[in-house]
């Protein structure tokens, strides 16, 4: 783009030397280029304007009850700046019905799996009071699943020929704790790389050597099948330059940013300057 436009102004000034008159409106067709973006090769220039806007947020589920840098408060306070069309949420598609209809009765969420999730529960239901999104459960969890999953880390644990393995994924999520020290309701931190790596490093031991016992509860296959629904809800919206706000686990989030990375029809935005007020 640089190279067109500086050749652009090379043809401008070569013009005033044949016809001086044609440099003012060489220029201001050059002005207009330089404001309105990039030139596509047929001619029409290129928009960002159909494309979905997505704010990932990492969640910090119990965490954000009481806490000062990332309460519920927080939380609400950006989604009100993000003025979101759509809320993705680490709610199962067979769950949500349930919830909705909780709320619209008593004003309270009880279904059990929504309960689970302060954020949820207690900011985005009575914010749908206010304001108009949608809600969309993208969550893959399944009580069957995490039953089976709970069962076979009972059986992980116990089992006297994988205790090495057991200890490094244990050693791991200690290293974890001790390095979010201080940090972990800190939403600038939650949002970084830095976080990212501590999160996959604390992981590695969980996904190398459970992966394949778990099953659709292994961290591979969960963030995979939870991805799924998260990319066909994106698919559906497509091209129609709507806001998307998606509240997970922060643990899952570098899992989701790898594959939204991938997408040509999504633009990402930092949610930092939403959480922070920078």
């Amino acid at each position: 783009m640089h190279e067109r436009r500086c050749h652009a102004l090379h043809c401008c000034l070569s013009a005033a030397i044949v016809n001086p008159a044609k440099i003012l409106i060489a220029a201001f067709a050059l002005i207009l280029s330089a404001c309105g973006g990039d030139i596509a090769e047929d001619g029409n220039t290129e928009r960002d304007s159909s494309k979905t806007k997505v704010i990932l947020i990492g969640a910090i589920h119990q965490g954000h009850v009481g806490s000062k840098r990332y309460g519920l408060d927080v939380l609400k306070r950006a989604i009100r700046k993000a003025k979101p069309d759509q809320i993705f949420t680490e709610i199962p598609p067979d769950r949500l019905d349930a919830a909705i209809e909780d709320f619209h009765k008593s004003g309270k969420v009880t279904e059990p799996r929504v309960d689970d999730f302060p954020e949820y529960r207690d900011m985005l239901f009575p914010l749908t009071r206010e304001m108009d999104f949608e809600i969309v459960p993208v969550a893959a969890w399944s009580r069957e699943m995490a039953d089976s999953r709970a069962e076979a880390l009972e059986q992980i644990q116990h089992d006297p020929a994988r205790a090495a393995q057991w200890a490094e994924y244990r050693a791991a999520h200690k290293a974890f704790d001790e390095a979010l020290s201080g940090r972990g309701d800190d939403p600038a931190f939650i949002h970084s790389g830095a976080y990212d790596a501590l999160v996959r490093k604390a992981q590695t031991p969980y996904q190398q050597y459970f992966d394949e016992d778990l099953g659709p509860g292994g961290w591979t296959q969960i963030n995979a099948a939870h991805y799924a629904l998260i990319g066909a809800a994106l698919d559906k919206t497509s091209g129609q330059g709507r806001t998307v706000v998606i509240i997970f686990g922060a643990w899952h989030k570098y899992m989701f940013l790898k594959e939204l990375r991938k997408r040509g029809d999504i633009e990402l935005v930092d949610p930092v300057p939403l959480l922070t007020g920078g």
